[in-house]
């Protein structure tokens, strides 16, 4: 549960992932540019890594998708070897994009400019 001073990722944004290989891929897009602002300041590769370091990524890089106000994080080598190989529940990364979603971050002053109802994504 987060507390006055926290919100959970999904209430500013949205995610997918998926795989490719061993490798995990999960996308986040803010509800809005304000929300897409924010993100690109507070949402790091490094907090990504602490985020999924369960899965032992070897590397977590980001990719900036501005005009769609996204975010893509690409997870080298957190799968345990791929759909045909892994022994984990999720061996492509599918629930990645519903977990990131718990992240908490600082709550921004401007939380009401950032929610789904604030603006519509291009």
């Amino acid at each position: 549960m987060t507390n006055e001073l926290m919100i959970q990722l999904s209430e500013i944004a949205t995610a997918r992932s998926g795989d490719k290989g061993n490798h995990a891929n999960i996308g986040v897009v803010a509800f809005t540019k304000t929300g897409f602002e924010y993100l690109r300041e507070h949402l790091t590769e490094e907090k990504v890594t602490i985020f999924s370091k369960s899965l032992g990524p070897s590397r977590v890089e980001r990719f900036e998708l501005p005009k769609v106000w996204a975010l893509n994080f690409v997870l080298y080598n957190a799968l345990s070897g791929g759909a045909g190989r892994s022994l984990q529940i999720d061996t492509q990364g599918k629930l990645l994009g519903t977990a990131i979603l718990e992240m908490e971050l600082p709550k921004p002053s401007n939380l009401e400019d950032m929610t789904h109802h604030a603006g519509t994504n291009p």
